[in-house]
């Protein structure tokens, strides 16, 4: 078996700089040359995952097949790169110093007095190279390459273990199998417009003085660099031009692998790490060029609200908009998305704020279709119920997840059945009718780790949703530690409210909807996880069809789109199938002067 390659994706300057995408598009590259790619995030945070972060302090918790509550930037990974990964695969600082603490205990270090060096980082170091060697794909093949990115700036006092342990694992594991990547910030300050390489020289002089050498430099920019900018870092940097990539902001993240690839990384990253990459220059990303293509050239809009708890971070909602975006990817149209807190569609804020209230009622009004997402707690429950029952009565094409289910069964009992009293045991555990009730078997008395994770097994009745997914057992990833109880089951579906999907047990309901609407869809789980950029999530592509006016079109023909072109929802199809014809005309080498610069060529511009 050949030696595993790894690529070390470090940050400088500021955090959020874009090293997880950065990261993905490593892989995306490396998988369109045949060859397998893994990948692990590192969190220099104590805390053992991500499962007790709000929202608002880490963005989005994402959850993995195994139950594995981790960092957002996997989500990324697993969505770029089509593979699986494992709660392994997120390695935090809490993990870590957990693993030694638990081997002293045993005595495992004979009674040496344990300490960050050796005994630290070689945790770090063996826990990296076991994970790597993992398979993440469905035919179960070893990785060959195994990108790792270290969260956080290079110079935080939290990671500095991680620094040392890879500046002792790139000797271990020889060096024509280890490359290290810097993503760094080339800011351009509006007062002087020029970009300033100063932060980036001074990242690396300090990643080099705690030992790593990088062998590319990727500058983040605001606009392209020229050419002198390119040569200034070269030269100040110690790294030669080809190795310095210029990555400015661009019309969507499928454009990045694009563009990097367009600067020479594969044939750089063939040469340092010795990969024997034979695949022709043409064929290399030809599927995500028509994916960029097709992103950019989406016209007609489609308006969704959003109707959350944590609407002040975007990041909280990652994977919901990334599946929102796919599905309209597949739809043929473009996001238009409206953020709604939750709290201000609530009365209680007509009284106290008016003009926060008038205007989420507003925005509501003028969406073609609402999606109500998970989330924990009181706040703002009482907006999703709003939100609810104004979608249930004026035909507004609906999708709940997780909370969103919980919020339009509460609602649905209240002003349906008549039972005013109807609450969920997490907002009012005293309440007198006890619509949904807490799992007491996944919630022992600790918060992290303790609720229903993990996919896990739907079986679904004939519903628009069966017809969707084209298979009636289905299996979804769900985060959730309260369920519809199972005793107001018959009278909630006598009234209208039809549970079409059962857990294995058939007592925990699923899926919900209601019959003679457009589309009122209700999830306990959490189909965002599993939504690919080419695959989209069955839920969320009826929803966005649904708001089209397309869905029923859709299922009349076997849920499949025309195959002269992959969406025929468009209500203009000549100018799409016009748009696809001068774009596809473009060379290759054509393409990346577009996407790399933004000069038109043959009329085609960025």
């Amino acid at each position: 078996m050949p030696d595993m390659k790894y690529i070390l994706v470090t940050g400088g300057v500021i955090s959020g700089v874009g090293k997880g995408v950065i990261a993905s598009s490593f892989g995306t590259i490396l998988k369109s040359c045949g060859i397998d790619v893994t990948s692990i995030k590192i969190d220099p945070y104590i805390n053992i995952d991500a499962g007790t972060f709000s929202p608002y302090e880490h963005g989005e918790v994402y959850v993995l097949d195994d139950g594995g509550e981790v960092d957002l930037d996997l989500g990324n990974y697993e969505r770029f790169l089509d593979i699986t990964l494992h709660r392994d695969n997120n390695i935090t600082t809490g993990k870590i110093y957990q693993q030694v603490i638990e081997r002293e205990r045993r005595g495992d270090y004979l009674g040496k007095t344990v300490q960050v060096i050796p005994h630290i980082t070689d945790a770090i170091q063996e826990w990296v190279q076991r994970v790597a060697h993992i398979p993440v794909t469905p035919d179960e093949a070893p990785p060959r390459v195994c990108i790792v990115e270290l969260g956080g700036t290079i110079g935080d006092i939290e990671g500095m273990s991680f620094v040392e342990a890879f500046r002792q694992f790139q000797f271990r594991v020889k060096r024509e199998n280890f490359c290290c990547a810097h993503v760094s910030l080339v800011p351009m300050p509006k007062s002087t417009g020029e970009p300033k390489t100063k932060p980036t020289q001074s990242s690396v002089r300090e990643l080099r003085g705690l030992g790593l050498s990088p062998d590319l430099i990727l500058c983040r920019s605001e606009k392209p660099i020229n050419h002198t900018v390119k040569e200034k870092i070269s030269n100040f940097c110690h790294v030669g031009p080809e190795q310095v990539i210029c990555i400015h902001d661009l019309s969507s993240v499928y454009h990045v692998p694009l563009l990097m690839e367009a600067q020479g990384v594969v044939q750089y990253l063939n040469e340092r790490l010795q990969l024997n990459i034979s695949m022709q220059r043409g064929k290399i990303m030809r599927k995500w060029h028509n994916l960029a293509r097709r992103v950019d050239h989406l016209r007609k809009e489609v308006n969704i609200a959003l109707v959350g708890k944590y609407t002040k971070l975007e990041d909280s909602y990652a994977s919901v908009t990334k599946a929102l975006q796919h599905a309209c990817i597949a739809a043929g149209c473009k996001l238009n998305l409206t953020y709604i807190e939750a709290v201000n569609l609530e009365r209680q804020t007509k009284i106290d704020d008016p003009v926060s209230y008038h205007k989420a009622w507003q925005n509501l009004c003028k969406s073609d279709g609402v999606i109500v997402p998970g989330g924990f707690g009181q706040r703002g429950m009482e907006g999703k119920i709003e939100a609810c029952q104004w979608c249930r009565e004026t035909q507004k094409p609906m999708l709940g997840i997780c909370l969103g289910l919980q919020a339009s069964v509460i609602e649905f009992a209240r002003n349906v059945l008549g039972l005013k009293g109807a609450n969920t045991t997490e907002v009012d555990p005293k309440c007198e009718d006890k619509l949904v009730i807490d799992m007491p078997e996944h919630h022992p008395g600790n918060l992290g780790g303790t609720m229903r994770l993990g996919k896990r097994k739907t079986y679904l009745e004939p519903s628009v949703i069966t017809q969707l997914y084209k298979k009636d057992v289905i299996e979804e990833r769900h985060r959730h530690r309260y369920e519809v109880n199972p005793e107001y089951i018959a009278r909630l579906e006598a009234s209208g409210l039809r549970f079409v999907g059962k857990d294995e047990t058939k007592t925990r309901m699923e899926v919900a909807v209601v019959d003679n609407h457009p589309y009122y869809v209700t999830v306990q789980f959490h189909p965002e996880y599993l939504s690919r950029p080419l695959s989209p999530s069955p839920p969320f592509l009826g929803l966005i069809l649904a708001s089209l006016g397309k869905l029923k079109s859709y299922m009349s023909k076997g849920c499949r789109f025309s195959p002269r072109n992959q969406s025929d929802v468009s209500s203009d199809e000549e100018e799409e199938e016009a748009s696809s014809i001068s774009v596809s005309s473009l060379s290759l080498e054509d393409e990346k002067t577009v996407i790399e610069n933004g000069t038109p060529v043959n009329g085609v511009s960025k």
